[in-house]
C-alpha cells in the first residue's frame, strides 16, 4: 500500500452491520480457495452468518498447504507450487491482515533472476520501483533487450502496451493471441521468452493460447502501472500453517461454519432465498450463494442446478474452459544445492521446464529438512502440458542437471509429482462471454479467477477481488455496507507514455532513438 497512486474503489453505503438488521442473513459460500474466503470474510465482517463449504480436506484451494509422509515415515510439507505475493496484491493482503496486520507470515524476495536457453539471464534486482523507469532500467541493463532489436519494435502496434485501460484493453485486444500480438508488435523473440513468456505461463497458458488483453494487462499490473516494485513476498511456512489454519480459525471465531472435506451437490431457488444441497445430502436455507470454485464445479453445480439463472447466462458457463494441465515435481535431494542458487528461477526456451523453486531458501518446513539431513528439497514446474508422463519428468529432471550440475549425482529421497488441470481458460475471445460476479439469478452471485471483473488484477488478486466483490454485491443487496476495494491504476499511470502511445498511433509506427 505505498503507491500513492492506487486507487480506491468505495463500497457502496449502509448499515454497519448485519445485526442492525431485523434479521440477520445467511450465506452459503461454495469453494474453500482464495475467492471464497475472501466472501466469507468480507461477510462475517459485517455479521453475516456464513456456511462456507470446500470438497477438499484443506481450505486454499489451489494454493492449499498438506503433509505428505516420506518412505521413513517423516512428515513432509506439500503443497501445488511456488506462488508469489506481489506488493500490489492489494485485496488479498487486506484480506491476510485480519490474521496478521503485519504480514509477518511474508517474507522478501529480492529477485527471482530469468535464464533462458542461450544462458541469456536477466535479473529484477536493485531497479526502481516508479514506473516507467523500472521497465526502462530493466529493459537497459538486459541482456536480451538489445537496443538494434528495439528500434524495430512497432511503436503503433506496441501502444496498447503503454495505454492500458481496463477494460477498454479488453475490447481492443481480446481477440487476438498473446503470441501473434508480440510478432505484429516485432518484439524480439530473445526478450519474448524471459519478457513475456514467462509470465503468460503463471496464467498456465502458452502465448498462443492466451488473450494479448491478458498479456496487456498484466504487464500494466506488474511493469507499468504500480510503484510497489517488481520484486514480491513468499510466504515463509507452508500454506497451510502460514496463511488457512489461521484464516480458519479466525472465520470460526466470526461464527463462520465451515465444512471441509464436504462437496456442494446444487443450487435451488427457494422463494427469495435458496437450498443448498452438500453431498450428504445435508441443506442450507441460504439468503444468498457465492459460487466460488474452479470452472468443472461449477459447470457441474449449475448443471445440476436447473433453475438457476437463464438460459443465455447458463450457456456462458457451460462455454468456460480450463488451461492446459501443469506439473509441479517435488523432489527432496540427499544433498545441498550450491549456496548461489536463488529461490527462485525462471525460465524460458528450455521445456518442458518453466521454474525451478529451492524451497529451502524461504520454507521453514524444508529448511528444518535440509538443516537435518544436509539436503536440499527443490520444486520444478512445467506448464501447459499435454499430460504427465514419465518421459516429462526424466526432461524436467535433465533441465535441473543442466541449470545446477550439483545435482547430477544427488539421490532421490522422496519425491511427489503432481499434475492438475483446473485453472481458467483466459483465451483469445473469451473476455467478452466470460460470467461477471452478478448473475441474472437475485441473490446468487460468482468469485473466482476465472470469473470476470473490469478492473486491473490477476491470478490470486483476481480471485481475491472478485470474492470481495461477490461479498459486496450481497451486503448491498442485504443493506449493509460493503469494503472499499484497492486496485493499481485503471489506466496507464505515465502521462508521458500514453502521449508517445498516442503520436504512435497517428505515425508510421517506427521508434524513433
Amino acid at each position: 500500500m505505498t503507491d500513492p497512486r492506487r486507487v480506491l474503489h468505495p463500497a457502496t453505503p449502509g448499515l454497519p452491520d448485519a445485526g442492525h438488521l431485523p434479521a440477520r442473513p445467511t450465506v452459503a459460500v461454495v469453494g474453500g480457495g482464495i475467492a471464497g474466503l475472501a466472501a466469507a470474510t468480507a461477510l462475517a465482517d459485517r455479521g453475516v452468518q456464513v456456511h462456507l463449504y470446500e470438497r477438499e480436506p484443506d481450505l486454499g484451494g489451489r494454493v492449499a498447504g498438506w503433509t505428505e509422509t516420506m518412505p521413513d515415515g517423516t512428515p513432509a510439507a506439500m503443497n501445488r507450487g511456488f506462488h508469489a505475493f506481489f506488493r500490489q496484491y492489494y485485496n488479498l493482503r487486506n484480506m491476510l491482515r485480519r490474521i496478521d496486520s503485519d504480514l509477518g507470515m511474508f517474507a522478501p524476495l529480492d529477485d527471482y533472476p530469468l535464464v533462458d536457453g542461450d544462458g541469456r539471464r536477466d535479473t529484477f534486482r536493485g531497479l526502481p520501483r516508479t514506473p516507467p523507469f523500472n521497465a526502462m532500467a530493466f529493459a537497459l541493463r538486459s541482456p536480451t533487450f538489445r537496443l538494434r532489436d528495439m528500434i524495430h519494435l512497432d511503436a503503433k502496434a506496441a501502444a496498447p502496451l503503454a495505454k492500458v485501460s481496463v477494460p477498454q484493453t479488453y475490447w481492443q485486444l481480446d481477440d487476438q493471441d498473446a503470441e501473434s500480438f508480440l510478432q505484429d508488435i516485432n518484439f524480439p523473440v530473445a526478450a519474448q521468452h524471459l519478457a513475456f513468456e514467462v509470465f503468460s505461463r503463471s496464467f498456465f497458458t502458452r502465448p498462443e493460447a492466451l488473450s494479448a488483453a491478458e498479456l496487456a494487462t498484466m504487464f500494466h499490473i506488474y511493469f507499468l502501472g504500480s510503484s510497489e516494485g517488481l520484486v514480491f513476498d513468499v510466504a515463509t511456512a507452508n500454506f497451510d500453517v502460514a496463511l488457512w489454519r489461521p484464516m480458519e480459525q479466525y472465520l470460526r471465531g466470526k461464527g463462520v461454519q465451515v465444512r471441509t472435506g464436504t462437496a456442494v451437490r446444487g443450487v435451488t431457488p427457494v422463494g427469495l432465498g435458496f437450498l443448498v444441497t452438500d453431498d450428504s445430502g445435508g441443506t442450507v436455507r441460504a439468503d444468498g450463494v457465492v459460487l466460488a470454485t474452479e470452472v468443472p464445479a461449477l459447470q457441474r453445480i449449475v448443471a445440476d442446478s436447473p433453475d438457476l439463472g437463464d438460459s443465455e447466462w447458463r450457456y456462458r458457463i457451460g462455454e468456460m474452459g480450463s488451461a492446459a494441465p501443469f506439473v509441479v515435481r517435488r523432489l527432496w535431494l540427499d544433498r545441498p544445492v550450491q549456496a548461489d542458487r536463488p529461490a527462485f528461477l525462471g525460465t524460458g526456451g528450455l521445456p518442458p521446464l518453466d521454474n525451478i523453486s529451492v524451497l529451502n531458501r524461504y520454507e521453514v518446513e524444508a529448511t528444518e529438512w535440509a538443516q537435518r539431513t544436509g539436503g536440499a528439497v527443490v520444486e520444478l514446474h512445467a506448464y501447459s502440458v499435454a499430460e504427465d508422463t514419465p518421459q516429462l519428468r526424466e526432461q524436467l529432471d535433465a533441465r535441473l542437471h543442466e541449470l545446477y550440475p550439483e545435482t547430477v549425482g544427488a539421490g532421490v529421497v522422496h519425491e511427489v509429482t503432481l499434475c492438475r488441470a483446473d485453472c481458467p481458460r483466459l483465451g483469445p475471445g473469451d473476455f467478452a462471454r466470460r460470467p461477471t460476479v452478478l448473475t441474472p439469478q437475485e441473490g446468487l452471485v460468482l468469485a473466482g479467477d476465472g470469473i470476470r471483473i473490469d478492473l486491473p488484477v490477476a491470478l490470486m488478486e483476481r480471485a481475491a477481488t472478485t470474492g470481495m466483490a461477490a461479498a459486496n454485491a450481497l451486503l448491498d443487496r442485504f443493506g449493509v455496507r460493503g469494503h472499499d476495494l484497492y486496485t493499481v491504476p485503471t489506466q496507464g499511470r505515465s502521462a508521458v507514455l500514453r502521449t508517445l502511445a498516442g503520436r504512435a498511433d497517428r505515425s508510421d509506427g517506427r521508434v524513433s532513438v
